[in-house]
């Protein structure tokens, strides 16, 4: 078998293909060694859409998540009651928050900020002694209320 170009005339194949591949080895290695710069190229626009979510996240709090509604009612002393029973909720649970809210045509007295409806419905076995017509809701929840 001829010796390739590249190679001595003292050297035998293997050898002189080894060397070769060390040689290329060493060379790719050091070519990809990290200078520890990065260099982000990105549209102006971007830094337009980062402010624009910041100030939804901070005109709309919270998270898609469920609530616990123990109330519903319409009519002239719905407000009322509905308050009643807020106030009584939450001389049974003080560690929980209870939310009275109004919407066309019901006052609703909403409890709880649970993230999963798992935990909505382990809530609600709880209260269905107090509140048999008591059901879990959708709604957007605090995050920041940890006592639930």
């Amino acid at each position: 078998m001829s010796k390739p170009l590249f190679c001595p005339s003292n050297m035998t194949f293997k050898s002189c293909f080894f060397t070769l591949l060390l040689v290329s080895l060493t060379l790719t290695s050091f070519c990809q060694q990290a200078t520890n710069q990065t260099e982000v190229v990105k549209d102006k626009l971007i830094d337009q859409l980062v402010e624009r979510h910041k100030e939804y996240n901070q005109a709309n709090p919270g998270v898609d998540g469920f609530r616990v509604q123990i109330f519903f009612d319409s009519g002239n002393n719905s407000k009322r009651a509905a308050t009643v029973v807020r106030e009584h909720f939450m001389e049974l649970y003080p560690q929980v928050v209870a939310y009275l809210t109004f919407k066309s045509p019901y006052y609703r007295v909403r409890v709880g900020d649970f993230r999963t409806k798992l935990e909505a419905e382990g809530f609600l076995s709880q209260l269905s002694g107090q509140y048999p017509n008591a059901f879990s809701v959708p709604d957007r929840v605090l995050t920041e209320n940890k006592a639930n």
